[in-house]
């Protein structure tokens, strides 16, 4: 090579340096063409070429420089793109840009632009409950835990007995949503969170029939659009509990396509309470209904039409929802489905014209087919809250028992949790948890801020239902033929399977994973896409087109932007980025900024060379989603840490689930590059996304047995991981923290008697069955001994299964 050749690549490296460098930080149009303005007059004045190229040179510079001047970007660039963007952009329809514009933007918002401001996410402060919230947890609901008998409401009535009903209703828990001034308790997501998680521990009927109360709902609905004749109508009685709510959606013809709902509506006249009036003639048929067999007030979902123009408006009023007392003539309820040996009351609901007054549609005439809006504006936070709370507290409970029975547990003459199979069980276990909790702990407190994050409470609806059934399935292993015998002592069984109704409830998990995480989040999110759809949408032909040349410019410079980091941050393995806190977690808020890059460019090229065929790929929509989940739950994580105090022994945990999230993120987009139809596109993405290839790699095997011992010894991480469950008396779950406890008291004596088996001192075999022998040895004291075959004695009754008569386990024939 020579010095003239050499020198010329010094220089055009050069050039691409500062033009990469310019990207990377997101300088301003102006300032950038000043920039490169110099530095290509610098080339132009002492570097090697020839002249013709740098002709070419300025001539680019030229079309960069002309990019400032607005009027002529807005007529000669702007206007076609327009024309031709109207053309190619699909039209919503009113159900999709209701979604779409249902809840707020929050720290989503962020990892879509592929450089988040770390500062916005660290500025919530941490969560914490009120004094009556903790004095709620640790009164009604501890004791309410310790009234019910789970077997005796799965097995043997089918339903929580009366005095279970009757303490709920007292106690007011199905008002935990409802102000003060109404009666209720008015408590926060995060405080609504922790008494959901505690009952999910001990029973998922009571922690179902309470959390959807305070869930979407007649209430949530009514405080947010009811009128205040409304309010005062029903929310005292459904404080009091005289009131028992449902909400009925789904049908049979209809599941998660709403603007499909066959059930109708029609304005008309009609007799009420002996009166003639305008009123609604209702027919529906729903269900999966949860909470109406038992129902005195049906929310309902339905099509209200006014063929007649009664209300002097449009025949077709849309989706709408109204409030129907089930004493109503016509209104059928009380007959039951049976979900999966988890019998919450849940049951179909049918009306054949049933009339009522036009001041049953919530928040009056004037919200007539505003009903799928309000929908979708409060499951946008409601969705990211009872679920997750239900996932995060029988995950917590799985961890807490799984850990102590690996420890007391013994095969081949050691602990299970020792074994390398066991431990890695263990390990996921104590993961998902931890990413479960930190996502819920941090989102319910920013929607107690006033947030309603419609795309992050889809990813934990999501990714918490579906980390939840990893950690029950890990828990059955773990436990064998303990976890699958059923029975009054058994502690897993009914939780594990439920689990499926989780993942089906409030928008089923393939759809959620499939449509709405990426779909919804790439318009409602996307710093200009909304935007730009707005724009092309804008009846003021003018004013539409300077918005959309405002937007798509920035949008063009911001997609060259993300191209650049993902391409600087991948090949310096994110070490250049910008971390908000020192210490061991900060390369992993580096890692979330590259992945965050990453998928903002995989999006962009996505939505642009796929266009409004991205949706029918669902796929790859998929794919996007899961990369967008997981940089969004590792930054919780990151979060949840810093909110606990940065505890130091915790951080095994913080970096399992960091390296597993990124990982994933990292095998997401990887997929979604090998399944990308554009080949040529593919190739080019790829080049800026893993320049270096796949880099990142799952956690260890020896951070994985680190974590088991963590949760399988009394620590104080175990006691972070597992904290806020029911595990007093009677729960089972008391006895696995004495024997744990014990067993750890009485290790250095386990330790010395295990070394005199060796010697030939004591016969081989389970120590815990040694303490007569080593007390006639002299091995042990008497207290060693009696200490160890109390605890010999407590493992033996927790290890225990139930058996029954054969004919307790007949069922009577109905008559």
């Amino acid at each position: 090579m020579t010095a003239d050749v050499l020198a010329w690549l010094l220089w055009m490296a050069a050039l691409l340096g500062v033009a990469t460098t310019l990207a990377y930080r997101r300088v301003d149009l102006a300032t950038a063409t000043l920039v490169l303005g110099f530095t290509l007059l610098v080339y132009t004045l002492f570097g090697p070429g020839w002249f013709a190229f740098k002709l070419v040179l300025w001539a680019l510079y030229g079309g960069l420089l002309s990019l400032n001047a607005e009027s002529f970007r807005r007529e000669r660039l702007a206007l076609p793109l327009l024309r031709f963007y109207r053309t190619v952009v699909p039209q919503l329809s009113d159900t999709e840009r209701e979604a779409l514009e249902a809840g707020t933007v929050w720290w989503d918002g962020e990892l879509f632009t592929g450089a988040p401001d770390w500062s916005r996410l660290m500025a919530l402060p941490a969560p914490r409950l009120s004094a009556e919230e903790q004095a709620f947890l640790d009164g009604p609901t501890e004791e309410l835990c310790r009234l019910v008998d789970d077997w005796q409401i799965t097995h043997e009535l089918a339903d929580m007995p009366p005095a279970v009903w009757d303490f709920i209703r007292e106690h007011r828990f199905f008002a935990m949503i409802i102000p003060k001034r109404y009666g209720g308790l008015e408590f926060s997501p995060p405080g609504v969170a922790a008494v959901l998680a505690k009952l999910s521990s001990r029973s998922a009927v009571v922690a179902s029939t309470v959390g959807v109360p305070n869930s979407l709902g007649p209430a949530e609905l009514l405080l947010h659009y009811g009128t205040e004749a409304q309010r005062q109508r029903y929310l005292p009685g459904l404080a009091a509990g005289t009131e028992i709510p449902c909400f009925a959606l789904t049908g049979p013809r209809v599941g998660s396509d709403a603007a499909s709902i066959p059930d109708t509506g029609v304005v008309c006249r009609g007799l009420w309470q002996g009166e003639e009036i305008t009123g609604i003639r209702l027919n529906w048929d729903k269900r999966y209904i949860t909470l109406a067999p038992v129902a005195t007030v049906l929310g309902l979902a339905f099509k209200l039409y006014d063929p007649d123009r009664l209300l002097g408006g449009r025949e077709d009023l849309g989706i709408t929802a109204a409030l129907v007392p089930v004493s109503t003539p016509g209104v059928e309820i009380g007959r039951r489905h049976f979900p999966l040996n988890i019998p919450f009351q849940n049951g179909p609901t049918r009306g054949r014209n049933v009339f009522v007054p036009l001041d049953a549609i919530i928040g009056g005439p004037e919200r007539a087919g505003q009903g799928w809006k309000m929908l979708v504006e409060q499951l946008s936070a409601g969705r990211g809250i009872t679920l997750p709370s239900s996932a995060l507290g029988s995950s917590k409970a799985a961890v807490f028992a799984s850990g102590a029975y690996a420890r007391i547990r013994r095969q081949f003459h050691l602990p299970v949790a020792e074994f390398e199979g066991v431990a890695e069980a263990l390990a996921r276990m104590a993961g998902n948890t931890y990413i479960i909790n930190a996502a819920l702990a941090v989102t319910a407190t920013a929607i107690a801020r006033g947030e309603r994050p419609a795309v992050p409470s889809a990813v934990l609806k999501y990714h918490c239902t579906e980390l939840g059934r990893k950690v029950a399935n890990d828990a059955m292993d773990v436990h064998g033929g303990k976890g699958i015998m059923l029975g009054p002592g058994n502690y897993l069984a009914r939780n594990y399977q439920g689990v499926p109704i989780a993942i089906t409830v409030e928008g089923a998990n393939i759809l959620t994973r499939s449509l709405i995480i990426f779909g919804q989040g790439a318009v409602r999110c996307h710093p200009f896409v909304l935007k730009e759809m707005e724009a092309a949408r804008d009846p003021d032909f003018q004013r539409g087109l300077r918005e959309f040349d405002r937007n798509v410019f920035g949008h063009i410079g911001y997609a060259i932007s993300n191209a650049a980091r993902s391409f600087v941050l991948a090949l310096t393995n994110a070490r250049i980025s910008a971390a908000p806190v020192d210490g061991p977690a900060a390369r992993y808020y580096q890692h979330v900024n590259r992945y965050s890059a990453a998928f903002a460019l995989a999006a962009d090229v996505a939505m642009l060379v796929l266009g409004g065929t991205l949706k029918r790929r669902e796929a790859l929509s998929a794919r996007l989603g899961d990369v967008f989940s997981s940089i969004y739950l590792a930054s919780m994580v990151l979060k949840h840490h810093e909110d606990q105090g940065r505890p130091e022994p915790d951080l095994p945990l913080v970096e399992w689930a960091c390296r597993t999230l990124m990982y994933q993120a990292q095998e997401q987009l990887h997929g979604f590059l090998r399944n990308f139809p554009n080949r040529a596109v593919a190739a080019v993405l790829r080049f800026c996304i893993f320049p270096r290839g796949r880099m990142y790699s799952a956690p260890s095997d020896a951070l994985g047995r680190e974590i088991a011992t963590l949760v399988s010894r009394p620590t104080g991480t175990r006691e972070r991981l597992c904290g806020g469950i029911f595990a007093a008396d009677p729960s089972p779950l008391a006895g696995l923290q004495r024997a744990i406890a014990m067993a750890e008291e009485l290790r250095p004596l386990e330790g010395r008697l295990k070394d005199a088996v060796r010697a030939g001192l004591l016969p081989g075999g389970d120590v815990y069955q040694r303490g007569p022998e080593a007390l006639a040895r002299g091995l042990a004291s008497a207290e060693e001994a009696a200490q160890l075959e109390a605890l010999d004695a407590l493992v033996q009754s927790l290890v225990a299964v139930d058996d029954f008569d054969p004919a307790d386990l007949r069922r009577q024939p109905s008559a």
